[in-house]
């Protein structure tokens, strides 16, 4: 139900003073009317809202608008953090005689409200899928464009999926309204594509979707890996739940939750917090302090969604347009639908720093827009994510990131630690090729990247640029756990364009196919980095041009499986590095040994020996002697000091729990 933030406004209790006004709020209510309470209040004193401990479901989304007036410090205790949730609490369950429990939502019946994601006791519920682990992979793929349009991609097609019929069998005996509202997820190379099934032959193994027709760079063919959910016979699994079309919610309850009902919410609205200024009135000086934020939807248009790098378009939690001095501090984003935060058009000096994201469908922070601003547009700009743990993300939309800069220059992404996704961590950019950017002077230093891809999606960097860049820095990251599920798990990548960044005093290992990789690019520096442990090569290149792409000096390379270097390699230069292959045998640069690799001109300074780490094996590349690495100019960095910052409490919390450390660890045999 809509509310009106202008009434009301004396049911807060206010206490004015010369330094502040603060108000108490304990229901969803108060908090709406002390939004109301700071607008016509020019040149007022900051106003503090104190939000009690408790569960607040919100009605609406809490909008902030340009007719604010005066400072304004959301706050909650900083031990007893209240939850803003945007869902709804799910009650009157029964146990069926299966022994799982069961609820009717009237609202499926009355208003057609489908939720897509669930919360029992505190943790992300599994939508009935088949199969219940892994996916099933496409044997073929053909399509029928019924109108392509002007663009690149047809504008209307129908594709028909082909798999083994043996697969398809539980979809046997579904009447076509609920054959429709079976959804099929396909995962291929860096994205993902949802559908709703239009009509599906079992026996055949052939079911169909409609929508724009595939790209042609990033199409569904044969191997595509893909899964079905939301439909009766897909619930065989503990933790798993299914919405019936006569409203009937049945939930399957893992061990330990058959004998006492469970607690449940249902996301309801797509956003918590919503900060929408104009360019006339921008908001202003905002302060979200010591809360927590839940249960944001994400609701599947009939069309579905279709494939989008980092999930571009997919809002978030927290949106913000024409928002400036705007601060996330101490705060926790949790089971969302969507993205957590998106500092998204002409918000400038906004802060997010030292809140735990986590348990995200989407991906974590979004700075800019993804939209090409037109010539001389004031952009997103001078924003700080810092000090901040982003764990388990992509869990709806796996091609989503950590932290995302789109048209955006002047950000900086400090002290984080970024972790269990299924894409890249950090992405810098949104232009591909030499086209201006407005991706520029952007950096990303000292942040901890780690145990990404989990062999779901290809084509993916801990740390992704693209386009020109000059004044970018990637530097003092910690980056490790890359695994694609086919090509592309990278460390640092340069994509399409990437120019005029220097990425340095980087620390690099365990990733499947290269601690390096420039897809092309021109101008680009990488230097005083330790590259380690690659599976498949150690640095690779992707297009020859004709002008430098990149200098690469200074560095360490160690290694003893896979090739040194791999790929097209056009104009660099290479010089005063260190490679040392730990399995014993002769370097081969390109084919090349190293006598013809010097006499190509490259590496005429650069070192064939043990750099004398301590323990390398085991991931410690502290140096036992300078004495090598001083030959090559190397200068010894200290890498603990990459990830979260502060109490030994945040910086315990930011460790991935060990059961996904070595599950994780599993992919490599």
């Amino acid at each position: 139900m809509k509310r009106n933030l202008l009434i009301l406004i004396a049911a807060c209790s206010v206490v004015a003073g010369s330094a502040q006004r603060r108000v108490e709020c304990s229901s969803a209510d108060d908090i709406v009317r002390a939004v109301a309470q700071a607008r016509g209040s020019v040149g007022a004193d900051t106003l503090f809202v104190h939000i009690k401990p408790g569960t607040y479901c919100l009605q609406e989304p809490l909008v902030i608008t340009g007719e604010q007036s005066c400072p304004i410090v959301f706050e909650g205790d900083a031990n007893d953090k209240p939850l803003l949730s945007a869902g709804k609490r799910i009650g009157g369950w029964a146990k069926t005689k299966e022994g799982w429990w069961q609820t009717h939502l009237t609202e499926t019946v009355r208003y057609g409200w489908r939720p897509e994601q669930l919360y029992v006791n505190g943790r992300r519920a599994t939508r009935a899928r088949t199969p219940d682990e892994g996916f099933y992979t496409v044997k073929a793929v053909s399509e029928d464009i019924h109108h392509r349009g002007e663009g690149r991609v047809p504008h209307y097609a129908t594709q028909a999926i082909e798999a083994d019929p043996a697969l398809l069998a539980p979809l046997k005996g579904l009447a076509q309204p609920e054959m429709e509202q079976v959804v099929a997820r396909f995962y291929h190379k860096w994205d993902n594509t949802t559908k709703f099934l239009q009509y599906a032959l079992p026996d055949s193994g052939r079911f169909y979707i409609t929508g724009r027709g595939m790209m042609s760079w990033n199409d569904l063919r044969q191997g595509t890996q893909f899964c079905l959910e939301n439909y009766r016979a897909a619930l065989n699994a503990p933790g798993e739940w299914f919405l019936a079309l006569d409203g009937t919610l049945t939930y399957i309850p893992l061990p330990g939750e058959a004998d006492r009902e469970p607690e449940v919410f249902a996301p309801v609205l797509e956003q918590a917090i919503i900060l929408r200024g104009t360019p006339e009135h921008p908001v202003g000086d905002v302060s979200f302090r010591n809360l927590r934020i839940q249960h944001t939807a994400n609701y599947t248009p009939r069309n579905g969604t279709e494939p989008q790098q980092v999930a571009c378009q997919l809002d978030a939690a927290v949106m913000m347009d024409y928002a400036d001095r705007i601060a996330l501090e101490d705060c926790e984003i949790e089971h969302t639908g969507n993205y957590a935060v998106w500092i998204r058009s002409h918000c400038h000096d906004n802060r997010v720093q030292r809140c735990f994201i986590h348990d995200i469908g989407g991906g974590g922070i979004k700075l800019g827009d993804y939209a090409m601003p037109a010539e001389g547009e004031d952009v997103t700009r001078g924003n700080l994510v810092e000090n901040c743990i982003l764990r388990h993300l992509g869990l709806s939309f796996p091609c989503s990131g950590g932290v995302i800069i789109f048209h955006s220059p002047y950000n900086h992404v400090l002290h984080n630690d970024i972790c269990d996704l299924r894409y890249t961590g950090v992405s810098v950019g949104w232009v591909w090729g030499y086209t201006p950017s407005m991706a520029h002077h952007n950096d990303v230093g000292f942040n901890h990247i780690h145990h990404i891809g989990w062999g779901v999606l290809s084509d993916m960097g801990a740390v992704y640029t693209l386009g020109l860049s000059p004044g970018t820095r990637i530097h003092d990251n910690v980056v490790h756990d890359v695994w694609s599920y086919d090509y592309g798990g990278w460390g640092l990548y340069t994509d399409e364009g990437s120019s005029g960044i220097v990425l340095e005093n980087n620390l690099v290992y365990n990733t499947k196919c290269g601690g390096f990789h420039q897809h092309y690019g021109r101008e680009n520096v990488v230097r005083n980095n330790i590259f380690a442990w690659a599976w498949l090569q150690q640095l690779q290149a992707s297009r020859k041009e004709d002008h430098r792409s990149f200098t690469f000096e200074h560095n360490i390379v160690i290694f003893d499986r896979g090739e040194l270097l791999s790929g097209q390699w056009g104009q660099f230069l290479m010089d005063h590095n260190l490679y040392y292959d730990a399995s014993g045998r002769p370097l081969s640069f390109l084919g090349a040994s190293l006598d013809e690799w010097h006499s190509q001109g490259h590496d005429q300074h650069s070192l064939v020996r043990d750099p004398l780490f301590r323990d390398a094996r085991h991931y410690d590349f502290r140096l036992r002697s300078e004495k090598a690495v001083r030959r090559i100019g190397f200068r010894p960095f200290d890498y603990s000091r990459a990830g979260v910052e502060g109490p030994d409490e945040w910086k315990q919390r930011a460790k991935m729990p060990q059961a996904l450390v070595d599950e994780f660890a599993r992919l490599y045999k």
